[in-house]
């Protein structure tokens, strides 16, 4: 089997949670590159079209649509849509998330749930309601967005809804791997460390980033476009024997 076949998404329907930017939006586009027909579900409709569009650009079929991942109503008429625009779902990967940095004794109960319904329960109702799309088709592929924060606990960060969450995640990914198996579905997680992304201008100030960076073995932050190549890797035929696994894609940080 030569190496681009190994990679290669042609004819495969992918649709992404939190397309419209970030993680998600670099994974749709490496994965369009790949040949997949692109599906962009976010909560900001106007940035999904936008992203929908370049994709289009790209070769290949994408739209967009609005998707509120902890409402089970709007998962279920995404999901309607999917499957009506592209006949069948391949792909999923869950990559909507937010975070809250609120010290544990100050976090609000409003905050917490948000954390939690996003990261976790979105996380679930997407896989659930895509899941059984895939259970009649008798195929599948999920990939989840965890973090390494699921793992351990960042050193002098606030983010115990977070880090609750992302754990929920890891351990989703898991059980569903094994209930699954039976139907020719692999689910699998990436956990990312620290990226740089505009909602972090801390890691351009050397002083305040340094404590940071000295716990990461490679002594620098991820750029946004590392963590899509990984995701490629578990939606391809070159991670075909892999299910369950959490790739971890932190530079080194949770080896202490």
């Amino acid at each position: 089997m030569i190496i681009q076949s190994l990679f290669c998404l042609k004819g495969e329907k992918a649709l992404i949670t939190g397309g419209a930017s970030g993680i998600g939006l670099s994974t749709a586009k490496l994965f369009a590159s790949a040949g997949a027909d692109i599906v962009i579900a976010d909560k900001n409709l106007k940035g999904a079209i936008k992203a929908a569009d370049e994709i289009k650009k790209m070769g290949v079929k994408s739209y967009a649509v609005e998707l509120d991942v902890a409402d089970a109503v709007s998962v279920e008429a995404m999901v309607n849509k999917a499957v009506s625009e592209f006949d069948t779902i391949d792909i999923l990967v869950n990559s909507a998330g937010i975070n809250i940095r609120v010290p544990a004794e100050n976090l609000s109960e409003k905050d917490w749930d948000a954390v939690i319904d996003i990261n976790l329960k979105g996380t679930f109702l997407c896989s659930q309601y895509i899941g059984r799309v895939m259970i009649k088709q008798k195929k599948g592929n999920i990939i989840n967005l965890a973090s390494m924060s699921g793992m351990i606990v960042n050193k002098d960060r606030t983010i115990s809804a977070y880090t609750s969450s992302k754990g929920g995640v890891i351990m989703l990914t898991k059980s569903l791997a094994v209930e699954w198996a039976k139907h020719n579905i692999r689910v699998n997680a990436l956990a990312p460390g620290y990226i740089i992304t505009p909602i972090n201008p801390w890691m351009n100030d050397p002083v305040i980033c340094k404590p940071t960076l000295d716990l990461i073995p490679m002594q620098r932050f991820a750029e946004i476009s590392e963590i899509a190549p990984s995701a490629l890797f578990l939606a391809s035929k070159a991670s075909s024997y892999i299910t369950g696994s959490v790739l971890t894609i932190d530079g080194g940080y949770t080896v202490f």
